[in-house]
């Protein structure tokens, strides 16, 4: 007989307090930061943060857990991952 494991997803969850915190569950990796962008993989898609003096204050990637600080100007969703990983930005065009 056949065993079939389920692979649970974790939960993806936004808080943002005041537009200076930013707590986000369901994290899977961080591909890209500076001060005005960040830029992840959460279990439901792509997310890019953009805003001022942004920093990652905590990031726990076993329970997908990030907590960034700084004044929050847009929270971005793609469809798909966006990650390094995918190839370039030009190959990912001419696919």
């Amino acid at each position: 007989m056949d065993e079939k494991k389920v692979v649970k997803s974790k939960p993806h969850n936004i808080n943002i307090e005041g537009r200076e915190k930013l707590q986000i569950s369901g994290v899977v990796e961080v591909g890209s930061f500076n001060d005005n962008t960040i830029s992840l993989d959460t279990e439901l898609g792509g997310l890019i943060i953009k805003g001022v003096n942004l920093h990652i204050s905590k990031l726990n990637v076993d329970d997908g857990n990030l907590m960034i600080e700084g004044y929050m100007v847009s929270c971005i969703y793609s469809d798909k991952m966006e990650s390094s990983k995918d190839g370039s930005f030009l190959s990912r065009i001419f696919k």
